[in-house]
């Protein structure tokens, strides 16, 4: 299986490197790496650039934010399995190769997801998402209990269901969930696959109200 990793990213320098590293040191052969930059400023673009060798494709233009570089990604992704980690967000070791094991051995389920922890501008763990087993009723009545870092969907899904709602400016990975859950399985493991980075330039933090 081909897995297809977007980043949507925006002057995130700061962070950017170790999301970006901790795609291409995954020990799965198959993955391809989209990033979508939205014209940063701060040094970004050097940073892509210094791995641009290794990238399927990136772009650094103007765009609408984070759901818009995330749609834009996934139109130029061409894998059966698809996720998206954020830019200051990381995968844990073999969190890709362990999603499409689970995917390979359950043709049925649509998405699969693992833990995830909260960590610090430093990457101190700080704490643990608390992800548990949900599924498209619970979903409904607010069960969310998803990490997105830690969640992988298959493509085939994503073309019946998506684009992400850029009507959302937070909840657009809750409105896809619902969308894949209405028509397959979800499948929760308790392995940690990912990062989760809280800080105060993060959109959950600086923007805290409005979430």
């Amino acid at each position: 299986m081909l897995v297809s990793i977007v980043t949507p990213s925006y002057n995130q320098a700061k962070y950017l490197e170790r999301t970006i590293l901790s795609v291409l040191e995954q020990d799965y052969p198959n993955i391809e790496y989209i990033i979508i930059d939205g014209g940063s400023t701060d040094g970004s673009v050097d940073i892509i650039k210094r791995y641009e060798s290794r990238l399927a494709a990136w772009v650094s233009e103007p765009d609408q934010g984070q759901t818009d570089a995330i749609n834009k990604g996934f139109n130029l992704a061409k894998g059966d399995v698809l996720a998206w980690i954020n830019s200051d967000d990381t995968y844990q070791p073999g969190a890709i190769r362990e999603a499409v094991e689970y995917l390979h051995q359950n043709n049925e389920i649509g998405l699969v997801y693992g833990d995830a922890n909260f960590i610090d501008a430093s990457d101190q763990v700080r704490g643990k998402f608390p992800a548990r087993q949900t599924d498209y009723q619970r979903l409904r009545r607010g069960y969310v209990h998803i990490p997105q870092q830690a969640a992988f969907f298959r493509a085939e899904h994503w073309h019946k269901v998506g684009p992400l709602d850029p009507g959302f400016f937070f909840a657009m990975d809750y409105d896809l969930w619902v969308r894949i859950a209405r028509i397959a399985p979800l499948l929760y493991v308790q392995q940690l696959w990912a990062n989760f980075r809280l800080h105060g330039d993060a959109k959950t933090i600086s923007a805290d109200e409005r979430c």
